[in-house]
């Protein structure tokens, strides 16, 4: 009998050695936000389809809607939403946008960035001079007289999304988001590429922004790129080939 008393006190103290309130466990993984910054002339509405199939992934997300009024202005709109995400943030830009993440990226929160037909500026370079707009659709550009540039609605079809359905590509024609041209100008004070792991898509139909520039600045940061047969508007156009590429970057951040 008292041997049976015995085995029974090893076994009770031996359930309570490993039982889970006496092993000590790290604190769970904080789930990762993803912050979608979109370019110019076009608005927060572009990233819909990519925001749809992140959410129904069960990825949190949100959407930046930068004014377009000054490249700082656009990165304090960026800052002032990562800084109302609760754990790991990767930031996503498309075109302009890019740019911004460049800057906005060097936040600790930010973990990954992916450049969606995005420019990859360096420290002292201006978005401008880094990629300039191809010849066959910087001609289409024009500028209000208070500095506002404009695409030509009559060409925006063709240089912007020329794989979008023609009604939702005059629509956008018609709904431009002008962007401040001086953005253009501002040197890049900090590129946050050089330290955080970066992706990048690239359409090769895109007449916006020319495919040899945006491979250079891709290789240059040591994105991982994808490319895809898609115009300049590839965020709306392929969105789940884009919200794949996100998601990669999302779960590396683990």
């Amino acid at each position: 009998m008292n041997i049976a008393r015995r085995l029974f006190a090893a076994g009770v103290a031996l359930l309570v050695a490993v039982s889970p309130a006496a092993v000590p466990s790290a604190p769970p993984a904080r789930p990762v936000s993803i912050v979608l910054v979109h370019g110019v002339l076009i608005d927060g509405s572009s990233w819909r389809g990519v925001y749809d199939v992140l959410t129904r992934r069960g990825f949190r997300v949100s959407v930046v809607q930068q004014p377009l009024t000054g490249f700082s202005d656009d990165v304090a709109a960026t800052k002032r939403v990562i800084d109302q995400q609760e754990g790991p943030v990767v930031l996503v830009g498309h075109s302009y946008g890019g740019a911004v993440i460049t800057v906005a990226g060097t936040d600790p929160k930010v973990k990954a960035l992916v450049y969606v037909a995005g420019l990859q500026p360096d420290v002292g370079e201006t978005a401008g001079e880094v990629a300039p707009p191809k010849p066959a659709a910087g001609k289409h550009l024009t500028a209000s007289n208070d500095g506002f540039v404009f695409l030509h609605p009559a060409h925006f079809a063709q240089d912007v999304a020329a794989d979008l359905p023609k009604a939702q590509a005059d629509f956008m024609a018609h709904a431009q988001m002008p962007v401040a041209a001086a953005a253009f100008r501002v040197k890049m004070p900090a590129a946050a590429w050089h330290d955080k792991p970066s992706y990048a898509v690239i359409g090769t139909q895109d007449r916006a922004l020319d495919i040899e520039r945006a491979k250079w600045m891709a290789q240059r940061a040591g994105s991982k790129v994808t490319f895809v047969n898609a115009s300049h508007a590839v965020l709306i156009s392929q969105p789940r080939i884009v919200a794949g590429v996100i998601e990669t970057a999302a779960r590396s951040v683990h």
